[in-house]
């Protein structure tokens, strides 16, 4: 096993300014793009982060090690962000700064020890899940996140960089 909590801090306290410094003082039509129908703009991807720092990881989180919580997860609902009103990305990407250096302060607080990390919580959908894979699952889904976002920004220019195509993978499905 590779995973590591001091590790998975350094990445989660470093997304919020990965974003600000990527999506901040930039043409709106870098990140109101997507890749067609059923897919996510870059500033829906921060509002998706937002809403699993307000609903999902800390009190998943919470609910494995708090003995006196009962462990069963409430479902996230990946898609609560679409139906609220657009806002400015700076506006957005500031909210989940707050909100994640508020919850990584909170998570450190909770002077997780290496026990800790086989404790388990009831997931919805794939039954019991432990602490460690919670984690590595939030270090995870960040960094896919912020894939996505590179990948839907580099996509907008797929029709202009002619024959260097076939030395950007990232323009290839």
């Amino acid at each position: 096993m590779n995973f590591n909590f001091q590790e998975s801090i350094q990445i989660l306290e470093r997304t919020p300014k990965t974003l600000q410094n990527l999506l901040t003082d930039i043409s709106p039509e870098w990140y109101k793009i997507n890749e067609g129908e059923g897919t996510w703009t870059p500033l829906e991807v921060i509002e998706h982060l937002i809403e699993g720092e307000k609903t999902d990881w800390l009190k998943r989180t919470e609910k494995i090690i708090n003995p006196e919580l009962d462990n069963m997860f409430e479902e996230f609902n990946r898609f609560t962000h679409l139906a609220k009103p657009v806002r400015k990305i700076e506006v957005a990407l500031e909210e989940f700064a707050t909100l994640r250096a508020e919850n990584l302060s909170k998570l450190i607080n909770f002077k997780i020890k290496e026990e800790d990390l086989d404790k388990v919580g009831i997931h919805p959908e794939f039954g019991e899940v432990t602490l460690q894979q919670l984690l590595a699952t939030w270090v995870v889904h960040d960094l896919t996140h912020i894939s996505q976002i590179v990948r839907v920004m580099a996509n907008r220019y797929k029709d202009d960089v002619g024959p260097w195509i076939s030395y950007l993978s990232i323009l290839q499905k």
